[in-house]
This record gives structure tokens, C-alpha cells and sequence, in this order.
């Protein structure tokens, strides 16, 4: 069985080493890691924009959202253009598009100036990450989980090593120099690794390996067949209430951990000491990192939807644990970490399911099509900022994100399992 199709007029290619499938996966993971900070980094930047222009926190942060947005909705315009033409040019003008947003955001003075930065850095930002995920899914169809997983970790611990340089150029030289010198830097870097970057030919890479934990179908479905497949819109619905509540972790990070009164406090952990939210952050992108390629491997093994049920119930707890016991500083610290090391591994779990379930042909725009609900999630983003200002405390935010995720760690199980079973087994047909 293979989920690469080969017509019987394309030449097929000879089988590549494992040593050149790695390569692409590392010059995927390193352009990756160069994205990273235009999401994880940004909570740094909300304070002291706010302390310059007096804008209220709910509308800065409409600045994430949009980022987000045109991050993930036009992934699969994108993917299309990897599909058809390769990924090198997608990730050079990806590099070109975010090294322009975030200068804008060095020049801006208005909301608006934010607004259409971030938009620019997340149409740039999409295309890199669209690209290189879709590229290590068709690169290891047998090994799928784990190689998305690293991939995704690039993206997820890129920003580990920044946390602090980022926030003392910010604290020395002033937010918009440290927007445009990262800014600049980052795209620079994304479009020199666009010239390395190439996708698998018919015949290059290895068969699936079967296995009965793993159902992947041999049909290889059009995007817009996939559109109107009713288990695509449930693991869409799925991938939104468990991504909405990590998003809005990312984004209001450090403004939790002001108005909860750790965010100066030093804390000291294996060895280290850090103010708590500097702490947090470092581990968070860590850990964040890790769980992609850890839940992704550990995925190849026992199925995707046993994964996401242990995952997400381990994300609902975390949370909830989070909200009765955060405003420890140690304590803070801890279980941020414990809270994205459970929510990370959506970005290695979601695509993986989704080319297993619709073939590996046109992986990067189907894959992209679902990704998409990364944007829908953002939305609910301002609205728990809304509900904090509202409310005056974080209570409701943290309940209903708990809540959501222990949902969707059952829709895995109960429902998504055994319907994924019944499709594959129809696409055999």
C-alpha cells in the first residue's frame, strides 16, 4: 500500500536515504523555529505598547488575533501553490512577507499600524509553516506523527532561546527597535532556507508500514472533496476548542501573570532563577516544542484518537489546575509548562489524522484546509479578554477552557474513532 499515487505516465524516482529525508525535515524545523516568535514572542510587546499608547488591552490584542487569522486561513491558498509548484517559493516570500510586518510594527503609531503588521507577518508566517509541515508529512508516510511533531516543535520551542534577549532589547533599547531588528533578522534567515527546500517525487520515499493502531486510507481525496466530508468538520470543531484555549494562554501570558501578581516575583527551579513569568515562557516553549514529536511518535504507536483523548484530558486538568493553583509563583511556573506541554501536540496530531484520513497526494492544502481552524479559535481570543474586563478576574476564561478540552478528549474516543474507522475502511472500497 502506498499514499503516494503515481500515474502511469510520471516517472517514478529512486528511493532517497534517510539521511536526505532528515535533511529536508531539519531545513523545515529551522525555518520553523525563525516563525516562532512572531506568535510566542508578541505577549511581550502588549505591555509596553500599551503603556506608550494607552490603548485598552482587549484591542492590542486584536493584533494576535489578526496575526492568526491570515496566519492559518490562507494556508490552504498556500498549500495549493506548494502542491502545484513546490515549497521553495511559498517560504521565500513567507520570509520576505514577515521581515515587512514586523517592520511596520517598529514604525506604527495607530491600532490600525499594528493591525495590518501582524496581518502581513501572518500571511508570511502561514506560508512558512503550511509549507514545511505539509513537506514532513509527505516525506514520512511512515513515520507521519513523529517527523510532523518535529517539525511543528520548530515552531513551538523556536522562541525558547529568545524569551530573554527579546525582552531585555525591548527593556534597553525600546519595543520598536527590538520589532524591527528580529523582525528583519528572522525573514532574512527564512528566505535563505527557502533555496534548500524540496518536495519528495513519486517513488522517493518509503510505503506505510502497516500497522493496526493506524488507519490510513489508500484514496487520495480532493480538498474540496474533503470539504464535504462530515468527520472533517468534526475534527475541525475538535482542533477549535482545544486550540482556543492555548491561544489564549499565549497571548495573555504575561498580563495573567500581572494582574495575578507573579509576573516580578524570582523564582528558582532545577537549578535556576528567573522572574516568574520569564520562567514560564522559557519553559512553556520548551515543553511546548517537545510534546509534538513525543505525542506525535507516541501517536504512530497506539492511534492517533487514543492520543488525543490522554492529551486533551491532561490539557483540561492542567488548566484547571492552573486556575485554582496559579497565583503561586512556583506554582505558575509549573503548571504553564504542564498546560502547553498538553495543548502543543494539536499541531503534530491534527495534520497527521488529516493525511491519514485523506491521503498524502494533496496533504499540504488538506492539511492546510484544517489548520484553519487554529484562525476560527483565535477569534475566541479577545472574547476571554473580554470576559476578564467584564468580569474583573480570570475564573470563567480558565472554567470554560478546562471544559472544552475535557470535551474534546472524549469526542476523540467516543466519536471520532470509531467513525474514522468506518471512512477508511469505505475509501478501500
Amino acid at each position: 500500500m502506498t499514499d503516494m499515487v503515481q500515474t502511469s505516465t510520471a516517472p517514478t524516482a529512486a528511493r532517497v536515504s534517510d539521511t536526505y529525508r532528515w535533511a529536508q525535515l531539519a531545513i523545515g524545523v529551522a525555518a520553523m523555529v525563525m516563525i516562532a516568535n512572531y506568535q510566542y514572542g508578541w505577549t511581550f510587546f502588549v505591555p509596553d505598547i500599551q503603556k506608550t499608547f494607552g490603548w485598552d488591552r482587549a484591542s492590542i490584542q486584536w493584533a494576535f488575533t489578526l496575526f492568526v487569522l491570515f496566519e492559518t486561513w490562507l494556508v490552504p491558498v498556500e498549500g495549493w501553490f506548494v502542491d502545484k509548484y513546490g515549497p521553495r517559493l511559498v517560504v521565500l516570500v513567507g520570509g520576505v512577507l514577515c521581515a515587512i510586518g514586523w517592520a511596520i510594527n517598529a514604525q506604527a503609531t495607530t491600532l490600525n499600524g499594528y493591525y495590518l503588521g501582524m496581518i502581513i507577518a501572518g500571511i508570511g508566517a502561514g506560508g512558512v509553516y503550511g509549507t514545511c509541515v505539509g513537506n514532513a508529512l509527505k516525506w514520512f508516510p511512515d513515520k507521519r506523527g513523529l517527523a510532523a511533531g518535529i517539525t511543528a516543535a520548530g515552531f513551538g520551542a523556536g522562541s525558547a532561546l529568545t524569551v530573554a534577549p527579546i525582552q531585555a532589547m525591548i527593556k534597553d533599547s525600546g519595543f520598536q527597535t527590538t520589532f524591527l531588528y528580529f523582525g528583519l533578522g528572522q525573514g532574512i534567515v527564512i528566505c535563505v532556507l527557502a533555496f534548500f527546500l524540496l518536495a519528495p517525487k513519486a517513488g522517493q520515499v518509503p510505503n506505510v508500514v502497516a500497522n493496526a493502531a493506524l488507519l490510513q486510507s489508500r484514496r487520495n481525496y480532493q480538498p474540496t472533496e474533503v470539504l464535504r466530508q462530515p468527520i472533517f468538520w468534526l475534527m475541525y470543531f475538535m482542533f477549535v476548542i482545544v486550540g482556543a484555549g492555548g491561544l489564549m494562554v499565549t497571548a495573555n501570558l504575561k498580563p495573567i501573570a500581572v494582574d495575578w501578581k507573579v509576573d516580578a516575583v524570582p523564582v528558582t527551579l532545577i537549578g535556576m532563577t528567573m522572574t516568574a513569568v520569564t520562567f514560564a515562557a522559557t519553559i512553556d516553549r520548551v515543553l511546548n516544542g517537545l510534546t509534538r514529536p513525543f505525542f506525535g511518535w507516541i501517536s504512530d504507536m497506539i492511534g492517533r484518537e487514543n492520543t488525543m483523548f490522554i492529551a486533551f484530558g491532561m490539557e483540561g486538568v492542567g488548566i484547571w489546575m492552573l486556575y485554582l493553583w496559579g497565583h503561586d509563583p512556583i506554582w505558575f511556573v509549573i503548571l504553564s509548562g504542564f498546560v502547553f506541554f498538553a495543548w502543543g501536540e494539536i499541531y503534530s496530531l491534527f495534520p497527521s489524522t488529516c493525511t491519514d484520513t485523506f491521503g498524502a497526494k494533496f496533504a499540504t492544502t488538506n492539511a492546510g484546509l484544517l489548520y484553519t481552524a487554529k484562525g476560527t479559535a483565535a477569534l475566541l481570543v479577545p472574547l476571554a479578554n473580554y470576559v476578564q474586563q467584564t468580569s474583573g478576574h480570570w475564573d470563567n476564561v480558565f472554567i470554560m477552557a478546562a471544559g472544552a478540552n475535557i470535551l474534546a478528549s472524549l469526542l476523540a474516543l467516543m466519536v471520532l474513532k470509531p467513525w474514522r474507522k468506518t471512512v477508511v475502511a469505505q475509501s478501500a472500497i
